[in-house]
C-alpha cells in the first residue's frame, strides 16, 4: 500500500510538473474606457495591445475563415449606436490556406462601440478574438462588465488561451476527461481481455523481488511512452505543416478501414482459440532466448513488446479518443492534447503495472480445480463475442451486409448459451479438470451468462436493447421488427421525399426519414421552411449509436425531429466512393473521393471537431442556430436543445 501511495504521488507530480510547463501565454493585453459624448450617449473603447511577432485579426468577418474579432453587448436598457469600429485600417493579405483576404492588427488598435442608454445601465460584453504568430495560433475570450455614466468597466473574467486552456473549459478539465476515457477504455473489448495476457507474462517471469518491480514498472513506463510520445510527434508534426486534414485521416483509417478492423477480428477469434485450449500462444522462440539472454537487464525487449501488443490491439478502442485530442493541436493547442494524452495513458496503465507488479497476487491462489484454467475458457467466450465487434465495423463500412443486427444477436446468444453450459458443467476443453461438483461462483456465473441471453432474444423481432446499443448494429440493418414489417421500408413524409442521394446504402434510426447529402438537405430544408438537425456520425460510432437508442429513441426528441427538422446522417467513416462530380479538394490540394472522407474533411473545416456524434441545428443561412451539442445522454437537456434550435430559427424567419 506504502507503494501504491508513493505511485500515485509521482503521478501528481509528474502532471503538476507538465502544467507548470505549459503555462498559458497572453500575447494581447486589454484597456477599457467609458467617454460620455452626450446625455444618453457613450462610446465605449477596447483598447488591445499586441506583442511583437503577433497579430490579432480584424472585424472580419470571415466565413470559412479563420475567427475574427468580435464583441457581443448582452443586457437591458440600452441601444447600440451603428457596429464597433476599429481606430485604423487593418493590414490586408491573401491568404492561401482560406483562400481569402483577411486583414490584422499588429502593436495596438482601439475598438469602439457608440452607445445610447440612461447612466447606470449595466451591459455586460463579451470579447472574442484569435491572435497568431509565425508558428501558432491562440483563442482568447473575455468578459466585461460596463456600468454607464459610472466610471471605468471592470474586467469580469480572464483570458481564456487555447495553449492551455481552451475555449469551454481549462486544461484541468481535459485532464480530468482524459482520467475518465481511461477508465472507460480499459472496460472496452478490445482492452479489457489483454489484462490476463499480461498476468500470465509476468507469472512466467523469474529473478529476484527487486527485477520483478523493475520490469512491472518499465511496463507501465513503455505503455505510457507508446502513447505519448507518437501523439507528440505527430502534433507537432501537424502544427508544423498544418496538415489538419491528413492528420484526421489517418486516425480515421485506423478506426473505420476493413483492413485493422478485419485484422483485430483475427486476433481476437486466435486468442479465444488459444484460451479455448487450441494451442498456446508463445512469443518467437528467437525473441524469447534474447530476452532471457538479457534477463540481467531486465529483460526489455519482451516487456516492450508486450507493452507494444497492448497498445496495437487496444488502439481500435482508443483511437477515437485520441483523435478527438489531436485534433486539438489543429486549432493551433499544442501542449493541451499532448499533457491530456499523458494523462490518459498513465491511468490507462496503471492497473496492468500493478498487475504485473503483483503478479504473486495469483501465484498465492490455489493451483488445484483447474479454476485458471476455467477463467480462460470463459474469457475465449468473452473474446469470441466482442471480437464480432471489429468485424462489424467493417460490414457497416464497407456495406457488405454480413453482420446484419439478427445476424450478429444470433451469434451473441449461441455465444452465450454455451458459456452457460459450460459454467454448469455440461461443456469440457481440453485442459478443463473434472468438476465432481458445481461450485457456487459458476452458478451465479450460469445464471448470469443465461440471464442476459433472455434479456437478447427479444432483440431478434426488433427490441431495442438499449444496454447494447453501442456494441450492436443499428436497428435499421434487422430485416424484420414485429409489429412494423421490415425496418428498410422507411416512412416518408415532406421531410424527406424518395429517392434521396445514398438512399439505398444508408439509413436513419426508429424508421426518420431524411438526407445523406448535404446540398441536397439545405435545398430542401429551404423549400420545405424547416431548421436543418445535421448528424455527424459514423458506422463504427459506438457513442452514436447510445445516443440512438437512449435519446433519440424518446417519443418526444422524435416527434420533434419527425416535425419540426429536415434531418441529414453525415457519416464520417463510409467508404462509398462518390461521383466525380461530387469530389471535394482539400486545402492542400488532396482529392477526397469517398463519403466519408468528405464528411469527415467538412466537420474539421467547418466545425473544428472530428469526434462523433455532433450535433449541429442550422438556419436558412447555413449557420448554426445553437451551440453544437456532442454525447451527452440527458434526454431533457437533448429536447431542450432541439426546442431552442426551432424557436432560433422561428425568430430569424
Amino acid at each position: 500500500m506504502n507503494f501504491l501511495k508513493n505511485f500515485c504521488l509521482t503521478l501528481i507530480l509528474a502532471l503538476t510538473s507538465f502544467m507548470v510547463s505549459a503555462q498559458p501565454i497572453d500575447p494581447v493585453a486589454w484597456k477599457t474606457s467609458v467617454k460620455q459624448d452626450a446625455e444618453g450617449v457613450y462610446t465605449v473603447t477596447f483598447s488591445a495591445s499586441i506583442d511583437n511577432g503577433w497579430h490579432i485579426y480584424d472585424l472580419g468577418p470571415y466565413e470559412g475563415g479563420p475567427m475574427a474579432t468580435t464583441f457581443t453587448f448582452e443586457g437591458e436598457g440600452f441601444e447600440l449606436q451603428g457596429a464597433v469600429e476599429a481606430s485604423a485600417e487593418s493590414k490586408k493579405e491573401h491568404n492561401d490556406i482560406f483562400d481569402m483576404e483577411i486583414g490584422h492588427y499588429e502593436g495596438s488598435v482601439d475598438f469602439t462601440q457608440k452607445i445610447k442608454a440612461q447612466a447606470g445601465t449595466v451591459i455586460n460584453v463579451m470579447a472574442e478574438w484569435m491572435v497568431c504568430n509565425d508558428e501558432n495560433c491562440v483563442t482568447g475570450e473575455r468578459d466585461f462588465k460596463l456600468k454607464l455614466g459610472e466610471g471605468a468597466p471592470t474586467k469580469a473574467a480572464k483570458v481564456e488561451i487555447a495553449d492551455a486552456t481552451t475555449k469551454g473549459g481549462s486544461i484541468w478539465g481535459y485532464i480530468l476527461s482524459a482520467i475518465g476515457w481511461a477508465f472507460v477504455a480499459l472496460l472496452t473489448p478490445c482492452v479489457f481481455p489483454m489484462i490476463p495476457m499480461t498476468v500470465s507474462f509476468f507469472l512466467k517471469g523469474s529473478g529476484s523481488a527487486a527485477q520483478g518491480r523493475f520490469r512491472a514498472l518499465m511496463y507501465g513506463f513503455f505503455i505510457v511512452l507508446l502513447y505519448t510520445l507518437p501523439i507528440g510527434v505527430i502534433i507537432f508534426l501537424t502544427w508544423l505543416i498544418g496538415g489538419d486534414a491528413v492528420t484526421a485521416d489517418i486516425f480515421n483509417w485506423i478506426s473505420t478501414h476493413w483492413l485493422p478492423n478485419i485484422l483485430f477480428f483475427v486476433v481476437f477469434m486466435v486468442f479465444a482459440a488459444s484460451f479455448f485450449g487450441a494451442f498456446e500462444i508463445v512469443l518467437p522462440e528467437k525473441l524469447v532466448n534474447n530476452s532471457d539472454a538479457k534477463a540481467d537487464k531486465g529483460g526489455l525487449a519482451g516487456i516492450f513488446f508486450m507493452a507494444l501488443t497492448l497498445v496495437l490491439v487496444s488502439f481500435s478502442c482508443t483511437g477515437p479518443i485520441i483523435g478527438s485530442a489531436l485534433i486539438q493541436s489543429t486549432s493551433g493547442e499544442v501542449w493541451t492534447p499532448i499533457i491530456t494524452m499523458f494523462a490518459f495513458s498513465v491511468v490507462f496503465a496503471l492497473p496492468f503495472t500493478l498487475f504485473a507488479l503483483f503478479p504473486s497476487w495469483l501465484k498465492q491462489l490455489p493451483k488445484s480445480g483447474g479454476w485458471l484454467n476455467s477463467v480462460k475458457v470463459v474469457l475465449g467466450f468473452v473474446e469470441l463475442a466482442l471480437g464480432l465487434k471489429f468485424l462489424s465495423v467493417a460490414d457497416q463500412t464497407y456495406h457488405w451486409g454480413l453482420l446484419d443486427r439478427e445476424v450478429y444477436l444470433a451469434l451473441w446468444i449461441a455465444i452465450f448459451s454455451l458459456m452457460g453450459l459450460y459454467l454448469l458443467g455440461k461443456l469440457k476443453f481440453k485442459h478443463d479438470s473434472d468438476m465432481p461438483y458445481l461450485s457456487v461462483t459458476r452458478l451465479v456465473l450460469a445464471i448470469i451468462s443465461f440471464s442476459f441471453v433472455v434479456y437478447m432474444l427479444p432483440g431478434m423481432w426488433g427490441a431495442p436493447l438499449n444496454v447494447l446499443s453501442g456494441y450492436l448494429p443499428p436497428l435499421q440493418s434487422q430485416d424484420f421488427v414485429m409489429g412494423s414489417g421490415a425496418v428498410a421500408t422507411s416512412v416518408k413524409s415532406e421531410n424527406s421525399p424518395a429517392g434521396v442521394k445514398y438512399g439505398d446504402v444508408l439509413e436513419l434510426p426508429h424508421n426518420l426519414t431524411g438526407f445523406f447529402d448535404l446540398a441536397e438537405a439545405e435545398a430542401h430544408a429551404k423549400k420545405v421552411g424547416k431548421p436543418l438537425f445535421v448528424d455527424f456520425t459514423g458506422h463504427g460510432c459506438v457513442n452514436c449509436r447510445e445516443m440512438e437508442s437512449r435519446v433519440w429513441a424518446d417519443e418526444r426528441v422524435l416527434d420533434i425531429l419527425r416535425n419540426e427538422y429536415v434531418i441529414v446522417a453525415l457519416y464520417a467513416d463510409d467508404k462509398l466512393k462518390v461521383d466525380e462530380a461530387d469530389w471535394v479538394t482539400t486545402d492542400s490540394g488532396k482529392v477526397l473521393k469517398t463519403l466519408g472522407k468528405i464528411n469527415s474533411y467538412y466537420a474539421l473545416k467547418t466545425y473544428g471537431v472530428n469526434a462523433q456524434p455532433y450535433y449541429v441545428l442550422q438556419g436558412a443561412d447555413g449557420k448554426p442556430l445553437v451551440e453544437p451539442r456532442g454525447y451527452n445522454l440527458d434526454v431533457e437537456a437533448f429536447v431542450e436543445f432541439l426546442q431552442s434550435g426551432v424557436k432560433a430559427y422561428n425568430e430569424n424567419k
